[in-house]
Formats: C-alpha cells, sequence, structure tokens
C-alpha cells in the first residue's frame, strides 16, 4: 500500500513536531514537512503536493480557513484536514464552506489520527463529535436577532470601538472573517451600519 503523504500545519512548533514524529511512525502514513503558518502551508504544499495537509485553525498572519480557502483553488487535488483546539461553531462552518475534508481535535490517539488521515485520502470527510453538533445547530434556522456566541463577541468589541483589525487581532480571526461576521450581525439585527450596531449593542446590555 502507498503511503499517503502528509504536511502537518501549526504554529507551535512542540506540537507541530510531536504531532508529525507520532504520524510518522503509523503505517500507510509519511509526513513528507511541516508549517507553521498559512502562508507556509500553502508554499509547502505547491511545493511538495501532500496528499492531505493537517491544519491548525487559529495561526497568526493567515489562519488555517484562509489558507484552506487558497489551497481549495491552487491544489484542489489536496485533501485538507482541520486539526485543532478550538470547537467553535463559526470556525467549523468556516472550515467546511472552504472546502476542509475534516475538522478534528487535537486529543485524537496517533492510530486515530493515522486512519482519519487515511479516510481523507479516500474522499470521507470527517467530524469529530462536538464539530458534528456544531454543523447540526448551525443548520437550524436562526431567527432574526438571534447571534451566535462568536458573532456577540464581535459585536461587544465593535461597541467598544475596536476597528477591525483590533478585533481580529483581539479573536485570533482573519480580517476577511470579521467583515464576514459583521455582515452577519448586520442582517440579522436589520441594522445598517457599524455606527447602529454599537448602539443596538449598549440599548441591549451587550458589553
Amino acid at each position: 500500500m502507498t503511503a499517503v503523504r502528509v504536511l502537518v500545519v501549526d504554529d507551535q512548533r512542540l506540537v507541530r513536531e510531536g504531532i508529525a514524529s507520532l504520524l510518522d511512525i503509523q503505517p500507510g502514513v509519511e509526513v513528507i514537512g511541516t508549517a507553521a503558518d498559512g502562508r507556509e502551508a500553502v508554499e509547502q504544499t505547491l511545493a511538495l503536493s501532500p496528499d492531505v495537509v493537517l491544519m491548525d485553525v487559529r495561526m497568526p498572519g493567515m489562519d488555517g480557513v484562509d489558507a484552506m480557502a487558497v489551497l481549495a483553488k491552487r491544489a484542489p487535488g489536496c485533501r485538507v484536514v482541520m486539526l485543532t483546539t478550538f470547537d467553535d461553531e463559526e470556525y467549523v462552518v468556516q472550515a467546511l464552506r472552504a472546502g476542509a475534508a475534516g475538522y478534528l481535535l487535537k486529543d485524537l490517539p496517533a492510530a486515530e489520527l493515522a486512519e482519519a488521515v487515511r479516510l481523507a485520502h479516500a474522499g470521507v470527510t470527517q467530524l469529530d463529535d462536538a464539530a458534528a453538533r456544531h454543523v447540526a445547530a448551525a443548520l437550524k434556522p436562526r431567527s432574526t436577532g438571534t447571534l451566535t456566541d462568536r458573532e456577540t463577541e464581535v459585536l461587544r468589541l465593535i461597541a467598544a470601538g475596536a476597528t477591525n483589525r483590533e478585533i481580529a487581532g483581539r479573536l485570533f480571526l482573519s480580517e476577511g472573517t470579521v467583515k464576514n461576521h459583521i455582515s452577519r450581525i448586520l442582517s440579522r439585527l436589520g441594522l445598517r451600519d457599524r455606527t447602529q450596531a454599537a448602539l443596538y449593542a449598549r440599548d441591549h446590555g451587550v458589553l
């Protein structure tokens, strides 16, 4: 059986090297490289052509979701599995919309992670139990005026006068993701701009 070639992406060196070492001794899996952030992940993927990329979500610079979106266009044959400690609903939904082949948490045993890699390469999309629950929740109709926890965080920071860049830095998101959150907030609350959003937050105690 030809080994599945894997690229491991994580901004924490110890975590990155630990995952790579554990995976590399599993049958049917070969770790061909590592990357420390989204931009390096894109560069390494284009250079090494891995079968599967294990990608962290929150990383400085280009995060995992943004890198996933780039790879979906530039390396469509590569399967990307998000491997993270964050089971946030917005991250799960955004990653899957961007084309991720799975969303798993880092507490997975090495043997199960290796099996996940092999299944991803075979075209099977996998979700951690918590991620699956988030997907189910996201598919339920949401009434106007109801915000997710992450959207409430963004609204709170808007009310505090934070810029998109400051919100992105505070919540470890890309500015593009923050803009998407703000658009959904305005739409769900029936507001015209961020000034109205700030007034709404103050009038409704979202501070």
